[in-house]
């Protein structure tokens, strides 16, 4: 990886000056679901399918798989996860989840224990370029493999399938297509299906709150499983969810997908910064603007992560993780934007006056990492990290973590939309920044999810 390297991160920020002048005036795209199609249908209906129905989504394109065996990878990923390795084994799955050695939050993505000595990390690269630095610094007895996302395979097929189904009716399609009863397995547990002929590994999941299930297996084999699928699926009324929809997902769920990555100053990350190449930084959108790159960082536990958090190991940032436990604390939250403060920018567009930042529907994210200012009383509260339209709650919602005692559902905040200074990024127009009216809400916030996510 790093002879292949034209420039790495550390060289980058250093010809950019800051890291912050580096993010928010990327260049790069911003984020990318694959090549999975916007919409099979319409976009609010594929939303509405999950908590009415069942959807049918194809992950097989946007998401990284990392697969890391030998005899050290059960030591090596557990002394860099924050999570528990008591009791974890072949069939399951957890939450990956990595601090830097100051306790700040780093990545996160899902981890399947597929064998004896062999996982998978899923999900973006960041996590999985920390456990990739790791291997190849260390000294520990594994080998590595990596199938990146399509946009970044040349044109080659991804080497497995990764379909989602959820919603009430997911359950019922299951037995049908299996011919058997629906398995007693818990949230984030695993199992085997029998579909069309083959063997179809599956996690329980759910990211919208509903029953479901994310299957997978060999790529030559996904023809055959997605078709019988979509056949049996007639019956429940499903639909094929597209990309756009599918991005809205967490915005019901309460997952926020890949907060910054806390690795852009410190002076003992510098090695890390040096192995990584250029095109890892990614990009900065949204109206917080500090100078200070640090003060974009949160922790797991801002993330409202503290389940998932155990001391009963060492891994990178333990010692620092507790002390960040004792201080002052954030909470994730979800803001519900203003109706008439959102009708006021969006008709912006085509009214006199000011035009504010376009507010792409139903997701409005213009940055790899949106990182938007959230104000009570003009002073900053917190930082509003991802926003867009939630079809079903018919509410324009942003999820953020602010500091604690702001958080309490109910409390009024302002959302600041738009930047200032308006940076180069390719996706950014000229505009003008503005205040939203928010109010402070669970996360989750459809009473649904709240309700059933784990049930």
């Amino acid at each position: 990886m790093t002879a292949l390297m034209t420039e790495s991160l550390e060289s980058a920020i250093q010809r950019a000056g800051n890291a912050v002048d580096l993010l928010r005036n990327s260049q790069r795209r911003a984020f990318s679901h694959g090549t999975v199609s916007g919409q099979f249908t319409n976009w609010q209906s594929e939303v509405n399918a999950w908590r009415e129905s069942v959807g049918f989504m194809d992950q097989s394109h946007h998401m990284v798989d990392h697969y890391v065996k030998g005899p050290g990878a059960f030591d090596l990923l557990s002394s860099l996860a924050v999570n528990s390795f008591k009791n974890f084994k072949p069939g399951m799955a957890k939450q990956f989840i990595a601090t830097t050695p100051d306790g700040h939050y780093l990545g996160d993505c899902v981890l399947f224990y597929l064998e004896e000595e062999l996982f998978n990390l899923v999900g973006r690269p960041t996590s999985l370029d920390w456990v990739q630095y790791h291997v190849e610094t260390g000294k520990w007895d594994v080998t590595t493999e990596r199938d990146p996302q399509s946009m970044d395979r040349g044109g080659r097929p991804p080497e497995v399938y990764r379909y989602e189904f959820q919603g009430p009716l997911a359950g019922p399609l299951v037995e049908k297509l299996t011919g058997q009863p629906l398995p007693d397995v818990k949230f984030f547990g695993m199992t085997d299906f029998q579909i069309a002929g083959h063997r179809v590994r599956a996690l329980r999941h759910g990211m919208a709150g509903a029953v479901g299930f994310e299957i997978f297996g060999p790529w030559s084999e996904g023809d055959a499983v997605r078709d019988a699928i979509l056949k049996a699926g007639e019956e429940f009324s499903l639909l094929r969810v597209g990309s756009i929809a599918y991005s809205t997902a967490n915005l019901e769920s309460g997952w926020i997908p890949g907060p910054l990555p806390a690795i852009f100053s410190q002076a003992e990350l510098k090695p890390y910064r040096e192995w990584l190449p250029a095109k890892a930084a990614g990009s900065l959108a949204g109206s917080f603007n500090s100078s200070d790159i640090s003060d974009f960082y949160v922790t797991p536990l801002d993330l409202g992560y503290e389940r998932l958090v155990s001391f009963d190991h060492d891994f990178v940032g333990a010692e620092a993780l507790k002390e960040h436990a004792k201080g002052k604390r954030r909470k994730k939250v979800t803001l519900v934007w203003d109706a008439q403060d959102m009708a006021r920018v969006v008709s912006s567009a085509w009214t006199e006056g000011p035009k504010f930042k376009h507010f792409n529907m139903p997701k409005a994210r213009y940055g790899l990492y949106q990182m938007d200012e959230v104000l009570v009383g003009g002073k900053r509260v917190g930082i509003s990290m991802d926003c867009g339209y939630i079809a079903n709650e018919r509410a324009v919602v942003s999820l953020a973590v602010i500091d604690e005692k702001f958080a309490e559902t109910g409390t009024e905040v302002t959302v600041l939309w738009g930047e200032n200074p308006v940076s180069t990024k390719p996706q950014v127009e000229p505009h003008e920044q503005t205040s939203i009216k928010a109010i402070v809400a669970p996360a989750p916030y459809g009473a649904h999810a709240r309700n059933a996510y784990r049930k």
